[in-house]
């Protein structure tokens, strides 16, 4: 008896290390997007991040994608410090094999928050039809909605749930990590510093000294372009006049056409064709973060959108990226049980 214990353990260690060992891999692809062709310097050739599952290069087998937003600041480089994490949940049977793609929404003003600008570029459009289709003809994947995720943390939450509720023919379920400009609160609104911030700014490099001053102007570039307005090229909802707040409100009724919170109304029948809707924030956050999230699933509840809604004790940026964190507990789970595999 102690002979084949001490046999079934040394199989059961040789599993765990071969799990241990066995990982993904990471390619960095690149693909050119017409709809992102502009005249303000924006790069039209984006830099694609695609971990593909360790039995990849196996066979012929199809996997589901789960597509990952970034948030503001971020790249597809962060793929690389996110493999761990994504190796260690194919081992430990959290999900099964898939592929996962972080495309470079990076901008020259940090973020195109995945919207169409129609001056700086149509990044909804360069998502939802060129990426999917590109890593549908590149890439062995399950090329059809009941296979196909997306998720990301922050400004990649923003963009996961806005195009989630636009595009429920190409996305089947959506994971929103803490996501942000869903409303105007807090710090987005106009009885903080940050419009007093912005127009006492009379350069680029003024603004950038502001961090929401540059959210702001991202916002700004993403829902409210101006060619004709030097030096931001985009318009702002508030401003001031002789210390006077001024409410623009053509520039404000824009910005709630793409704040999801303001037009939830004029989707719900796309909402109820998605399998699935999940979105979590950190209780320690910051309140312009839980503010908004509570806002949001409230106003899910009160349209009778099914969904999952969460908070977490953490903060905006921890408890996410590691091992015990909410990407390998939490969000990957919930795909492995929405999406559909082979």
């Amino acid at each position: 008896m102690k002979t084949f214990l001490n046999i079934a353990f040394i199989l059961f260690a040789l599993q765990l290390t071969h799990a241990q060992t066995v990982g993904g891999t990471i390619v960095v692809d690149s693909i050119y997007s017409a709809n992102l062709v502009n005249d303000f310097g924006e790069n039209p050739t984006r830099k694609v991040g695609v971990y593909l599952p360790p039995d990849y290069g196996d066979g012929t087998k199809t996997y589901p994608v789960i597509y990952f937003l970034h948030g503001f600041y971020g790249d597809h480089t962060m793929l690389e410090p996110m493999k761990e994490i994504l190796d260690f949940a194919i081992a430990t049977k959290r999900i099964r094999p898939f592929i996962l793609v972080i495309p470079n929404q990076r901008t020259t003003y940090e973020g195109s928050f995945y919207s169409n600008s129609g001056v700086f570029g149509n990044w909804e459009d360069f998502t939802v039809q060129d990426l999917v289709t590109y890593m549908d003809k590149n890439y062995r994947t399950i090329a059809k909605k009941e296979a196909r995720g997306i998720t990301g943390h922050s400004m990649g939450g923003y963009g996961a749930l806005n195009i989630a509720m636009k595009h429920p023919d190409v996305f089947n379920t959506v994971y929103a990590i803490s996501p942000g400009a869903l409303a105007i609160v807090r710090e987005y609104g106009p009885n903080s510093d940050t419009f007093k911030e912005i127009s006492e700014a009379s350069t680029l490099e003024a603004l950038g000294k502001t961090y929401f001053g540059k959210v702001m102007m991202a916002f700004a570039r993403s829902w409210s372009p101006n060619p004709d307005n030097p030096p931001f090229y985009c318009d702002f909802p508030f401003g001031y006049q002789n210390g006077e707040l001024v409410i623009h409100q053509e520039t404000l009724k824009k910005w709630h056409d793409n704040m999801p919170f303001y037009n939830l109304e004029n989707y719900i029948d796309n909402l109820k064709r998605l399998k699935a809707i999940k979105m979590d924030w950190g209780r320690n956050a910051g309140e312009r973060f839980t503010q908004q999230c509570k806002m949001f699933s409230l106003k899910l509840e009160n349209l009778g959108i099914d969904h999952f809604a969460e908070e977490y004790i953490g903060t905006h940026v921890n408890n996410i990226y590691t091992k015990d964190g909410r990407i390998p507990q939490q969000v990957l789970p919930f795909f492995e049980y929405y999406l559909e595999f082979n």
